[in-house]
Parts: C-alpha cells; sequence; structure tokens
C-alpha cells in the first residue's frame, strides 16, 4: 500500500435505521442535520450522506422540501460534497426515490443497484415496546424486500446521467457488482465507478476482514483494478474496525449514526464528528492524508455544489 495515498471520509448522518429514541445524539430535525454535517466537515468528512426524517416522529420519510432546506443549508455553511439519499426508508416506492434527482440534480446520490431483502426487523427485538412509530417499522421490513428490478435501475441510472449526478451504488452483496459491471460494459455507467460497500446489513453480506477482501478480489475481477473507487461501511459494532481495515487496504471509509450509535461498546457517540475523529487518528496512525472536498471532487468527477439545484 502507498502510505503517501490520500483516503476521505463519508459521514452517514441520520440513515433510515435506528430511532430518535435510541440515542438522544440522533439528528431529527433538518438544522440538527445541518450542524452535524458541518461538525463532521471541521472533523475531517469530506462528504455528508443525508436522508431526511419527520421532525414530529423522527420516523424516515422522502420530504423534497426538508432535502433542499437540508441540502442548501449544509452548502451554504462548508464546502461539504452532499450524496442525498435515494431511499427515504425500505418500503419508499420507485418514484419516491427518484425524486430528490430529478428534483435537486445533486452532485450525488446512493443508488441500491439489485433487489435485496434489507431487512432490519432484528434490531425490533432489541428495544421496548412504546417508541411509536419505531417497533412496528422495524417489524414491518422483515415481511418486505428492497426491489430494484434491472429495467428500473436503468431506469434511475440514465436519469442521473441526465442530471450529472454521480451514482453512489451501494453493495451490499457481492453479486450486485455483477450488474453494475453490465452497466458499465453497456455503456450506461461510465468508469471509474463509485463504489459504496455495506457489510453488516440483514439480508446482505457480514461484516469481516474475509468478506471486505472478497468484494474488493470480486471488484478487481468485474471492474479491473482502475475501473473504480471504493469505500467500505460496516453496521453496529463493526463500524470501527472495518474502517480500520478498509484504510489498510487502500480504500476510503464512511462511519456515522446512521450506521452505529456508539463509539465503543456500551458508549454512546455523541455525534457524528466523534466518529470520524476516530477515523482520523486510525489514519494518521496509518500515515494516510485525508482528502480536502476537491480533491474527492476530481478523484469521483463530480460537477461541484454551484450546479445543485435548491430552489
Amino acid at each position: 500500500m502507498n502510505q503517501n495515498r490520500k483516503a476521505f471520509i463519508t459521514a452517514e448522518i441520520t440513515g433510515t435505521v435506528y430511532g430518535s429514541g435510541m440515542s438522544p445524539y440522533l439528528p431529527v430535525m433538518p438544522q440538527q442535520m445541518i450542524d452535524e454535517a458541518v461538525r463532521s466537515y471541521e472533523a475531517g468528512a469530506s462528504i455528508a450522506h443525508v436522508h431526511t426524517r419527520s421532525p414530529s416522529t423522527g420516523e424516515p420519510d422522502a420530504d423534497i422540501a426538508r432535502t433542499l432546506e437540508i441540502v442548501g443549508g449544509i452548502q451554504r455553511r462548508c464546502d461539504m460534497i452532499v450524496c442525498v439519499g435515494s431511499c427515504g426508508s425500505q418500503t419508499a416506492s420507485f418514484e419516491e426515490r427518484l425524486a430528490p434527482v430529478s428534483k435537486l440534480q445533486p452532485e450525488m446520490a446512493d443508488c441500491n443497484i439489485d433487489s435485496m431483502n434489507f431487512a432490519i426487523s432484528d434490531v425490533s427485538e432489541r428495544i421496548l415496546d412504546g417508541y411509536g412509530w419505531r417497533k412496528p417499522y422495524l417489524r414491518e421490513t422483515g415481511g418486505c424486500a428492497l426491489t430494484n428490478a434491472c429495467a428500473n435501475m436503468e431506469m434511475f441510472v440514465r436519469a442521473m446521467n441526465t442530471n450529472e449526478t454521480r451514482p453512489q451504488f451501494e453493495i451490499h452483496d457481492p453479486s450486485m457488482l455483477n450488474t453494475v459491471a453490465c452497466f458499465v460494459k453497456s455503456g450506461i455507467v461510465r468508469p471509474p465507478v463509485y463504489l459504496q460497500f455495506v457489510l453488516g446489513v440483514q439480508g446482505g453480506i457480514s461484516a469481516s476482514v474475509k468478506n471486505l477482501l472478497f468484494l474488493k478480489e470480486t471488484a478487481d475481477l468485474l471492474l479491473g483494478v482502475d475501473g473504480y473507487i471504493w469505500c467500505a461501511a460496516a453496521v453496529g459494532r463493526h463500524q470501527l474496525p472495518m474502517a480500520a481495515t478498509a484504510l489498510a487496504m487502500g480504500g476510503n471509509v464512511r462511519v456515522g449514526l446512521g450506521d452505529s450509535l456508539y463509539l465503543r461498546a456500551h458508549v454512546l457517540a455523541q455525534s457524528n464528528a466523534e466518529q470520524v475523529t476516530a477515523v482520523r487518528s486510525i489514519a494518521d496512525a496509518m500515515d494516510i492524508e485525508l482528502a480536502v472536498p476537491s480533491e474527492v471532487r476530481s478523484m469521483l468527477g463530480l460537477k461541484g455544489s454551484d450546479r445543485v439545484v435548491l430552489t
């Protein structure tokens, strides 16, 4: 590994999995998410991955007005790249998922490229009753699949191309890399492809060093070692161990309260920035310099925040 290389950090600000009753530090209101993103930027993150939630209940939603408020608020305060979450929840429709891309024309948006059982119903067994929407919502995910038919995903990626939005392909399983490779071969996706490996979600590949190596080796085989840029995220207690592994393997890292509520065992993270700072310390120990947003834009071929539609 080239120890003089640069890596970047993404902060998953709130996600769609956890409820505010599970941690008092999970941001729910738009202003809280903006503040969390800016603090993460100041700690060393170059990308904020944002979703929206209902201010009254904290339930994940796909509200365009709130998305505009969050993205605009972040961009007015710092140079951070904003990756817009295109999936309000596991039960969102195709039209709801595509709406943020069409409306905002963001620099980046996530793209779940294949169908999977994106279940988080196991979490429901670890929380008490009396948390409003949270326990029923979590249980409901066990009875639905995140459906991504190839024809729909081709439409999705073509819409991203039209709006000059870079897809962040969410890779929960090695088979998803086959679909990405097919899109590259057909010319729908231009290299270098940006892959977000996500480990530890029920229904996806489990979080282990062996599995992260397998994802990387499979991507090398299908896309070529110079045909993609990758980042790793792991949920729950696996977050920081997998972050350290990713940096050692030459990758980039995503952390944040959307993936894990904890800083270490039994210790809640009080902000996304705490987790970003922990990764920065690991990178410093490895003599890996963190890339700033302008450098990440160059790496990923992003169009720039000035071309995001905020009206």
